[in-house]
């Protein structure tokens, strides 16, 4: 009888995955340059290897994030070590500043092919709590400010200042909650597009250092 599916769990069950994944010859990844593709693979591995050992909802990216039961609330990044970043949906700017909204787990392989094989190395492995994945600069800059007495009128100027996608509107409501609620120190970098662009090199080498950052590396 399968068990329940739990943060830890997945955790252990992500970096047992990169162990396996990594000793495996993907020949169907034979020269396949498309990082989307090779993400989509592993996603889609990932997904069946939980779903064999474990109860678990498996959602999409057209639906939302990857892992959506209420206990589990993560979605599942893949991206090259020689750019580790990626995108996801555009919600609200309050994201840049409070987080996402859900856990991240990232993978990050690093590709090498041969005319007979592919061998994804997993070069690390990252768990990302969902109170961690606000943007790195904005928040430490916000909570510096807060620390030093900024007013309401030097949030919105700040935020305007940063490109915050917003209007006058937004950015005083933004302002009002930073200052009933300091924000996280959060540990992306995410950039302004149609969607959202997440870089993780800030993450993937914090080493375990940060709380509400889980990191393993090979």
């Amino acid at each position: 009888m399968k068990n329940n599916l739990t943060i830890d769990l997945l955790i252990q069950e992500a970096k047992l995955f990169c162990e396996l994944m990594s000793n495996e010859n993907h020949k169907s990844l034979i020269g396949v340059t498309d990082g989307k593709a090779v993400g989509t693979y592993v996603e889609h591995r990932f997904q069946h290897y939980l779903f064999d050992k474990y109860i678990v909802s498996i959602g999409s990216s057209a639906k939302g994030i990857d892992l959506p039961d209420n206990t589990i609330q993560t979605d599942i990044k893949v991206t090259s070590i020689t750019q580790p970043q990626s995108s996801c949906p555009f919600q609200n700017a309050r994201q840049k500043i409070f987080g996402l909204g859900y856990n991240l787990l990232v993978f990050v392989y690093d590709k090498k092919d041969t005319i007979d094989s592919c061998t994804l190395h997993f070069t690390h492995c990252s768990f990302i709590r969902r109170e961690r994945t606000a943007d790195y600069t904005i928040t430490y800059r916000l909570r510096q400010m807060i620390t030093d007495g900024a007013n309401k009128e030097d949030i919105v100027a700040f935020l305007q200042d940063r490109n915050v996608p917003g209007d006058d509107i937004v950015y005083n409501d933004l302002a009002n909650e930073i200052l009933e609620h300091t924000p996280n120190q959060g540990y992306l970098t995410i950039s302004n597009a149609l969607q959202w662009r997440l870089q993780y090199a800030r993450v993937i080498y914090l080493k375990n250092s940060v709380d509400g950052v889980i990191n393993y590396e090979w």
